[in-house]
């Protein structure tokens, strides 16, 4: 009737809520795993050398970093839940042109615009899992980012069934696009459309909102966020090297080292909002990062390819629940604050790698391994200065 005042959509149940967000993690990381494993025909289409794909992985790596003051931006006007689709929409779109880039300058576009979208997309869904624990008083970020895993390994799956049956990189990205859809559309249904609040609510000046997001605190999440990612993504770059040039393993053992992180990650990361339940995301971020860093130097110490594995699976223990929690913590101070610690994440995964290197170029290998226990335990550091989350009241479900 006229007159009678509108009502707010109902809030989706935790549940409901929680795949839908879980199927935009999951959708991230198929999209990523899609384009990344047809790397080797891409480079042969277009005719590219080592150093001109290491170029195309650099651009994607450098358009999600530099989106950070469009993301906020965004975040801003549009919300988590808009935002997250648009971003969606627009990697399926950005899949499709990389199946029929005909050279390096478009394909550089396609993966730079790849880079953007995916740093929307990140932003978003983070901000959706953080919205999720606020509304219901329950964890799952954890878990949300254990689906992103399960994602890339889907991707890869699909890539190894696609390609045993016809080479075509669009008949490929064409199956993987309508997966991407039917993901999409099973996301839209559940995702929370409140605009989330930071430090700054409404009626505060902008001035403020602007020295929250520059604030020691949030600048203290970027480098908890930073030194994690390096932890994480060094692992992979590196571990395998470590293991045959250090080690001495066997060409069959050497690869375990990445398998062991991998495995150990996704387990944990089932796990850890049950311990950010039960200990607080504080305590979980403290003692894991302090779990990689130890664990890791014993190893270097002790050599031997089953200490090594050793150390590798306490850093895959240690750090999976790292990003989650900081996520949780950054979302709290607003979309501009979190933003900003998404894009020095990405800044610690794009400099890992290379700083990593550089160590081992100028002393050894070794010393560059012992450079990643060293960012494990300046998360541990950091950790104690950042205001976390208090443990919620319920498990997750």
């Amino acid at each position: 009737m006229e007159g009678e005042p509108m009502t707010a959509p109902a809030t989706p149940s935790f549940r409901r809520a929680k795949w839908s967000i879980a199927a935009l993690f999951c959708f991230l990381g198929f999209q990523y795993g899609t384009w990344v494993s047809r790397l080797p025909a891409l480079k042969a289409r277009l005719d590219l050398g080592a150093g001109e794909v290491g170029l195309l992985l650099m651009a994607c790596g450098a358009g999600a970093a530099a989106s950070f003051p469009l993301v906020a931006a965004l975040m801003r006007r549009l919300g988590s839940r808009l935002l997250s689709l648009a971003s969606a929409a627009a990697l399926i779109v950005v899949l499709a042109a990389l199946s029929a880039v005909p050279n390096l300058p478009l394909a550089l576009l396609a993966v730079c615009a790849d880079g953007v979208a995916v740093g929307c997309l990140n932003v978003a869904m983070n901000a959706q899992g953080a919205a999720l624990e606020r509304a219901h008083g329950r964890t799952a970020m954890s878990q949300l980012h254990a689906t992103f895993s399960g994602g890339l390994l889907a991707a890869a799956l699909l890539t190894s069934g696609v390609t045993s049956a016809t080479a075509s990189v669009p008949a490929h990205f064409t199956v993987a696009g309508a997966l991407l859809l039917l993901l999409l559309g099973g996301a839209r249904p559940g995702l929370l459309t409140h605009q989330e609040q930071g430090p700054a609510g409404a009626g505060e000046p902008k001035r403020r909102a602007r020295r929250g997001l520059t604030s020691g605190t949030t600048l203290l999440m970027g480098c908890a966020m930073a030194f994690g990612t390096v932890t994480e993504g060094a692992m992979n770059d590196w571990s395998t090297l470590y293991l045959e040039d250090v080690v001495k393993a066997s060409a069959t053992v050497a690869p375990l080292g990445i398998a062991v992180v991998s495995v150990m990650m996704l387990l944990a990361r089932l796990c850890a909002d049950r311990w950010r339940t039960r200990w607080g995301d504080g305590r979980v971020v403290r003692a894991g990062s302090a779990v990689a860093a130890a664990g890791l130097a014993l190893a270097l110490l002790a050599g031997g390819v089953v200490p090594t594995l050793l150390g590798f699976a306490c850093v895959g223990l240690g750090a999976a629940a790292v990003t989650p929690c900081v996520y949780v913590a950054a979302a709290g101070r607003g979309p501009d604050a979190l933003a900003l610690v998404a894009a020095m994440g990405t800044t610690g995964l794009l400099a890992g790698p290379a700083l990593i290197g550089f160590v081992a170029g100028a002393v050894n290998l070794t010393a560059g391994m012992a450079t990643v226990a060293a960012c494990a335990l300046i998360v541990t550091v950091t950790a104690f200065r950042i205001p976390w989350r208090t443990p919620a009241p319920a498990p997750a479900g």
